[in-house]
């Protein structure tokens, strides 16, 4: 990452204290094995990390094995000196600068991992992951059916914010998508118990080398969206007066 980055981290860094109760809390929660974290451990690790006192690590930011860029943070011991970092007062650094958090990766086994859609859905929701929404439960081979009744549209700020549209942008022409574009659609719009919603990108597998290749950018577009949302890629001369620039 560049040193202005960096700097910014380091800068912000000091930003105040946490909440010391949660810092207690999550320290508490480090000590309990992996094999011995349930559900309950689970809760209390999210109720806690998102306003905890936490440390950057060393270095402050990684490029990790899936390719993107994470803020490494350690979890911090009593009596230490150190310049808090908290994550819900770092929001508008990690994402505007398209950041992952990494939890501890000094250690054998990082002990959490979010991704940049888990800080988004924390801005927009208070919560890393959101369990029930409107949009589709099956997130695979999503698609369009020929004589499907839809509606079109497009998401809104509360779906897809700005600083989020922007980090896909950049994604998708940094892989040859020369004018990426979205869409909201609704299924079973008339039936409120059935009505569904996914997002749609004017990307198909035609546009690329290999499979593979469409395979790994949708792949990367989950690591940028909640992990409640789901999304598919259509041509975009199929659907009319459907899709907008990003």
């Amino acid at each position: 990452m560049s040193a202005n980055i960096i700097s910014t981290i380091e800068k912000d860094g000091s930003a105040g204290l946490g909440d010391l109760e949660k810092t207690v809390i999550l320290n508490a929660l480090m000590s309990i094995p992996f094999s011995e974290r349930d559900q309950k451990w689970r809760n209390d690790f999210l109720y806690s990390i998102a306003e905890a006192n936490l440390k950057l690590g060393n270095p402050e930011v990684v490029i990790a094995n899936d390719g993107f860029p994470y803020v490494q943070l350690e979890t911090v011991n009593p009596n230490e000196n150190f310049h808090a970092y908290v994550i819900s007062k770092q929001l508008p650094t990690l994402l505007s600068q398209g950041f992952g958090v990494a939890i501890n990766p000094q250690h054998d086994r990082v002990d959490w991992i979010l991704s940049y859609g888990d800080i988004v859905n924390y801005e927009l929701n208070d919560s890393f992951y959101t369990d029930k929404s409107i949009f589709s439960n099956n997130k695979e081979n999503l698609a369009i059916g020929k004589d499907e009744k839809i509606l079109i549209g497009q998401p809104s700020d509360s779906i897809l914010p700005k600083y989020l549209r922007a980090q896909i942008k950049e994604y998708l022409v940094h892989m040859g998508v020369k004018t990426p574009k979205i869409m909201l659609i609704a299924r079973n719009y008339e039936d409120e118990n059935l009505v569904s919603q996914d997002l749609v990108f004017n990307i198909t597998p035609a546009q690329f080398k290999s499979d593979k290749t469409y395979n790994e950018i949708m792949s990367a577009i989950s690591w940028f969206l909640p992990k409640h949302y789901s999304f598919m890629g259509v041509d975009e001369m199929a659907v009319d007066n459907g899709f907008q620039a990003l």
